[in-house]
């Protein structure tokens, strides 16, 4: 079945899905000859399904299997969060008008992060960039898609992202041995069992109506999320308030603004300050001089 979703304007199905390297994390997989970004999705209902979405006039353009009503409704609500598709960043637009480093947002319509469906698969990707190279972060999170997620019918070399439950089924030492995560392995661990044990809803962090810095705070409480985690997570999130400094982000301002030279977090944060409740997107979104 095909249908469209439509989205607030400006919006652009590129912008979105190149906004930052998700879209290279199974079990998304973009297509450039088509430009289709396919996800494969468990739904509540254990089914698996491969979504395949793409430009439309007015928003995305999904293409999948014969949903019923709940199914219909489940699908339209996860890519509805995937793509950002109802929010308004007006406000930025017109503060980053000042800013030549920033006067193609707008044009470009840069905003939108892409998401996964669920936190917890965008907490554990979170997890898996840290202290590692952007090809180890892709490798880990394959191995873990195709040693706990479910596979797509007559399709096993799909598979959908695993399930906290799935996860929390196996061991540190199966995350250690066959993800080969590291010492990532117990954070991921004893998030899948604080998540399975509905100690820990992650989910609620979508609608959360508390303010950005005790939001940081719940998220700081997760074991191997740190700072940048935290900022990166808040960003997905739709909380700009802060800036994932990590060596990307030393780099990339130490060759804006300190001709290369070794910088601190602290250089970071006072060459963006000014935007207050858009540091985040400010940085994220920056035309950069550097492209190394």
């Amino acid at each position: 079945m095909k249908f469209t979703l439509p989205a607030r304007k400006p919006f652009k199905f590129h912008s979105v899905v190149h906004s930052h390297g998700w879209y290279q994390l199974a079990p998304f997989q973009f297509d450039e000859e088509t430009d289709t970004l396919c996800y494969v999705l468990q739904l509540a209902n254990e089914r698996v399904l491969e979504l395949k979405m793409r430009e439309a006039a007015d928003g995305v353009a999904v293409e999948t299997e014969k949903l019923d009503k709940p199914e219909r409704k489940e699908v339209t609500d996860r890519i509805r969060w995937m793509f950002d598709l109802d929010s308004d960043f007006s406000h930025f637009y017109a503060v980053a008008m000042e800013e030549p480093k920033l006067a193609r947002v707008e044009d470009r319509a840069l905003g939108r992060v892409l998401r996964s469906p669920s936190v917890f698969e965008d907490v554990v990707k979170t997890i898996l960039t840290t202290n590692t190279l952007w090809g180890a972060t892709r490798n880990m999170t394959r191995k873990l898609v195709d040693e706990f997620g479910v596979p797509l019918a007559g399709q096993p070399g799909k598979r959908a992202f695993p399930t906290p439950a799935s996860i929390a089924a196996g061991s540190p030492e199966v995350l250690k041995e066959k993800v080969r995560v590291g010492y990532r392995a117990a954070a991921i661990y004893q998030l899948a069992l604080r998540v399975t044990s509905g100690e820990l809803d992650l989910e609620s962090f979508k609608e959360s109506t508390l303010p950005t810095l005790e939001l940081r705070k719940e998220l700081l409480k997760i074991n191997g999320v740190g700072p940048y985690a935290a900022a990166n997570l808040l960003m997905i999130l739709g909380r700009h308030d802060f800036i994932p400094i990590d060596s990307y982000a030393l780099k990339m301002v130490s060759h804006e603004w300190y001709k290369g030279e070794p910088i601190t977090a602290k250089e970071v944060e006072k060459r963006f300050e000014k935007w207050g409740e858009f540091k985040g997107l400010a940085f994220w979104f920056w035309d950069w001089k550097y492209n190394g």
